[in-house]
């Protein structure tokens, strides 16, 4: 039971003003570089970050350089929390990087007060190859007709560094958003070009597989289309069915006669992220025959509208799902606004899927979550080794 004084504070408007300083308390971030590469020293560098909807290259936001070679920028009115940051030549081919060259995962300070940040750039991307895919990765085909959808679109395998000469049949593991499994030249991301690293994780495992990878559509509206199967309030025209049938019917079928595959359901696998682990759930639902182990990495359930526990409900229990395992990872970080406006954590969201798949069909299921995970390829790339080690656990 309350105390009526309480209740009188909570009411009052002193009470109410200091909660909403609280709450949007702003500080005064300075960011110092003291490091950076010789290379392009006269260019100007940029910061973008969460603060400006990762915008690179706005005149605003260039670092000013001092006499001795420091860079300082001071970032007004960032609010209490998790501040993301990444700095740029002019665009997102001109990132800092590893001195190996490859991306890294955004600078991250939580911010309490005011606050300065001394750090350092060690390279630049654009002085190092552009393409980071493995010469076991090639492009089988960059116009793939999909005569479900009479679209057309490319098709990336990843094959073993023995395929050549083993004479050995393969497992087949087939993913969507092809463009950024394998290469930081063709992969797109909130925070940059990072790719998943699939291919130097299959590398590294020692259990070989082929990878197919479709890629996905170049208006992203068409590839939110093509991975709903229900329609709903914003879509009322998908085509995720289609797509689904395209790869059981049509690219299977082409790459079980072209490689030297494992067709059966045992070694045939699907994974996707967002809402391509939205979409590769429902692969799992409706083609339990087809597909054997399902990795399911950040699905967007949120904005299904609560159609894939429809689909749980009605779907009958059988051998084929009993034999089928799933793959959940989630971030502790990926808190996301639901399209009623209310937010949902995504661990409770791949819980509730879960509770209900072991209700229905009882697979095996394995739940991880990162409790820093936030929602993006760089994460899905840390995740994706304990997912293939897992995945390959019995071959």
């Amino acid at each position: 039971m309350s105390h009526p004084g309480i209740k009188l504070l909570c009411q009052s408007p002193l009470f109410l003003c200091l909660i909403l300083q609280i709450a949007y308390a702003q500080h005064i971030v300075t960011i110092e570089i003291a490091q950076l590469p010789d290379q392009h020293a006269e260019e100007p560098v940029f910061i973008t970050g969460n603060f400006n909807g990762w915008i690179p290259a706005q005149a605003a936001l260039q670092m000013q350089k001092s006499s001795s070679g420091t860079y300082t920028i001071v970032l007004n009115n960032i609010h209490d929390g998790l501040l993301e940051f990444k700095f740029n030549r002019g665009n997102w081919q001109k990132l800092e990087c590893t001195t190996e060259g490859r991306l890294v995962n955004p600078h991250q300070v939580i911010i309490r007060s005011d606050t300065v940040i001394n750090t350092a750039i060690h390279a630049w991307r654009d002085d190092h190859p552009v393409s980071t895919a493995s010469p076991q990765v090639h492009l089988m085909d960059s116009a793939f007709f999909m005569p479900q959808l009479k679209e057309y679109r490319g098709i990336r395998v990843y094959l073993p560094e023995n395929y050549g000469s083993s004479g050995k049949r393969y497992p087949v593991l087939y993913m969507h958003d092809g463009q950024d499994l394998f290469d930081e030249a063709t992969s797109e991301g909130r925070t940059g070009p990072v790719e998943w690293g699939v291919d130097e994780a299959i590398d590294r495992s020692g259990k070989d597989c082929i990878v197919v990878a479709i890629d996905h559509a170049a208006d992203k509206d068409r590839r939110i289309r093509e991975y709903y199967i229900h329609p709903n309030r914003r879509y009322d025209t998908v085509y995720g069915r289609d797509y689904l049938r395209f790869i059981v019917e049509t690219l299977k079928p082409c790459i079980d006669k072209h490689y030297r595959t494992l067709p059966g359901q045992s070694a045939t696998f699907m994974a996707g992220s967002s809402m391509g682990g939205l979409l590769t759930l429902y692969a799992g639902l409706l083609y339990p025959d087809v597909f054997g182990a399902l990795g399911v990495f950040s699905p967007s359930i949120w904005l299904d509208e609560e159609n894939i526990y429809k689909e749980i409900s009605v779907t009958r229990p059988g051998k084929a799902y009993t034999t089928q395992r799933y793959y959940f990872y989630g971030g502790g970080n990926e808190n996301r606004r639901k399209p009623d406006g209310s937010f949902v954590e995504m661990s409770a969201d791949v819980d509730l899927t879960i509770d209900a798949l072991q209700k229905k069909i009882k697979p095996e299921i394995k739940r991880v979550v990162n409790p820093e995970g936030r929602h993006g390829q760089w994460y899905w790339g840390l995740s994706f080794p304990g997912f293939y080690q897992w995945l390959a656990r019995e071959w």
